[in-house]
Parts: structure tokens; C-alpha cells; sequence
């Protein structure tokens, strides 16, 4: 994938990304809002409920940001398309289908 491209699809990503990490944000501190209003034990599950599920939901925007924060950093360096494990190249059908990928398809299903 040209770097100019990929550069052009992380900051669009980025961008959407952090819109919905906001808004679910607002609605985790909505559901919080909503548990503390509750006088009723059995109703506070459901704000509680949802809550954890906006929390989840932004610990995985979060982790996506900065996952793209890390490849605009790679094309910055000059290293972009690089395993950050390896150093052997990305294919270009991997950064296609994701530009913020850091490793090879080997070492991605190998795991941590």
C-alpha cells in the first residue's frame, strides 16, 4: 500500500474512531448517572449492566487509536509495512485490510 494512502485511511480512521470513543464515553457517563438515580435495587443492574458494556466497548476504541497512533508514528519513522516484531514485510493485502497492522500474518496468528 502507497504510504501516502495509508496515512490518508489511519487519520480518516482516527478520526471516526475517536468520535465513537466520545460518544461512548458520554454514554458510559450516562449509565453511572443513571445507577446512582436508581431507588430501586433491582433496576440498578441495568444501568450497571450497560455500563460495563460501554467500558469494554472504550477499552477496545481506546486500543484501536492507539494502534493507528502507532502506524502514523511507523510511516513517520520511514518503517511503515515493517513487522514491528520481525522487521520482515507486511503484504500489502494485510495493510490493505488493515493499514494499522504491526505484524505479518505468521506472527499475528502465532500470538503474543
Amino acid at each position: 500500500m502507497d504510504v501516502e494512502e495509508a496515512r490518508k485511511r489511519l487519520v480518516a480512521e482516527r478520526s471516526e474512531v475517536s468520535a465513537l470513543l466520545s460518544d461512548t464515553e458520554s454514554a458510559g457517563q450516562q449509565d453511572r448517572e443513571a445507577e446512582d438515580d436508581t431507588g430501586d435495587w433491582a433496576d440498578s443492574a441495568q444501568p450497571l449492566t450497560a455500563q460495563g458494556e460501554d467500558d469494554a466497548i472504550a477499552e477496545s476504541l481506546t486500543n484501536r487509536l492507539a494502534a493507528i497512533d502507532r502506524a502514523l508514528q511507523r510511516i513517520d519513522a520511514g518503517t511503515y509495512g515493517l513487522s514491528v516484531r520481525s522487521g520482515q514485510p507486511i503484504p500489502g493485502a494485510r495493510l490493505e485490510a488493515d493499514p494499522a497492522a504491526e505484524l505479518t500474518v505468521e506472527e499475528a496468528s502465532a500470538g503474543s
